[in-house]
């Protein structure tokens, strides 16, 4: 089989990563439990026209596609596979609120055509003139795993030559409000800086997207190689260190391999502990780096954590801010990801410089 490069990235977070040339450079602080994200131009990359009638989603999902594309130097793809948990929630509340305050007559579509989960990949697919597969996969917090895992067997079998695959999620404002009733999300404004020191339940929420163009032939400007991904809807019996030493076997890496340690730590006292158990024990002689407190908590939140990593083995630069320890290392070349929300749906992503 082929192997599958990651040859190009794009991102709208809550920092200013919508620029490529730039490497969190500038950090942006928070004292909020819930952190929305830093709006490029839009009218750089979308007419104006076409933007209005957009959710904040879709924008950033068409922006973040746009970034990785330009720097791909393409100007359509094979496919186009996209992840979200949530889907566009601002046009879902829209035309339910319309039902209701309509008494279920005079609709009108708008809203709900742009609800659905598969709005994002169909946007793009529009503007691309690109009639290749698009799919859209809704898995709750491996729904961009399960899109990158896609688009991997696609390309090692020859399937397609480029992918654009990304993980978008949006926030709404009542969607929130349910999930501060429940503790989902934290009661008290949090510091940024201090979530790991929270020791509260819940974690702060945030939004965005992250899209990147894989493909089966290597380009000298490619970020990384996907190894492998592997996701896991719960562990059972098993402790998350033998899945994650199983998971290494099973791709004939040692341990002692490992670079970088990219953990998806929240600042949730009750199911941060998955994460401990790693830093903590097996990989305690690692690199260990974090970017929930840059970005947010939401269910595709991990693929900033792929273009986190995929910026690492570029530039072969750790951002401060990012570290979890100090562990003097002379270069990155094999970076593990893991990622979990609220004890389930967890997932390893194994990366290697080109």
């Amino acid at each position: 089989m082929k192997p599958v490069y990651i040859n190009s990235v794009g991102s709208i977070s809550s920092q200013k990563t919508y620029d490529n040339s730039w490497f969190l450079d500038d950090i942006i602080s928070y004292e909020d439990n819930i952190i929305l994200a830093v709006d490029p131009n839009y009218k750089d990359y979308i007419p104006p026209a076409s933007a209005r009638r957009m959710a904040k989603g879709v924008k950033m999902g068409v922006v973040a596609s746009k970034i990785a594309l330009n720097e791909a130097n393409l100007q359509t793809v094979d496919a186009i596979i996209t992840g979200t948990g949530m889907g566009c929630l601002n046009d879902s509340k829209k035309f339910l609120s319309a039902i209701i305050d309509n008494g279920e007559q005079f609709l009108t579509p708008t809203s709900f055509i742009q609800s659905t989960h598969n709005t994002v990949g169909g946007q793009i697919a529009l503007g691309l003139q690109c009639k290749g597969y698009n799919f859209t996969y809704v898995q709750a917090s491996i729904s961009f795993e399960s899109a990158v895992l896609d688009g991997k067997l696609m390309l090692e079998n020859d399937e397609a030559s480029t992918i654009l695959v990304g993980g978008v999620d949006e926030i709404e404002e009542y969607t929130c409000t349910l999930h501060k009733l429940i503790n989902h999300i934290k009661e008290e404004k949090t510091s940024s800086t201090d979530l790991l020191q929270s020791k509260t339940e819940g974690a702060v929420f945030g939004e965005g997207a992250n899209f990147f163009v894989l493909s089966n032939l290597k380009q000298d400007s490619s970020y990384a190689q996907i190894v492998a991904i592997s996701t896991y809807n719960t562990l059972g019996n098993s402790n998350v260190t033998d899945v994650a030493k199983a998971f290494l076997k099973e791709n004939n890496i040692d341990i002692e391999t490992i670079d970088i340690l990219v953990l998806g730590n929240n600042g949730d006292v009750t199911y941060d502990s998955f994460y401990d158990e790693l830093s903590s024990g097996t990989f305690n002689n690692t690199q260990q780096v974090y970017y929930k407190h840059l970005c947010g908590e939401f269910n595709t939140a991990s693929s900033f954590g792929v273009w986190l990593a995929s910026k690492i083995l570029k530039t072969q630069k750790l951002p401060e801010t990012v570290k979890l320890n100090d562990i003097p290392t002379s270069n990155y070349k094999t970076i593990l990801l893991y990622n979990q929300y609220r004890g389930e749906s967890h997932s390893f992503t194994l990366l290697r410089r080109c």
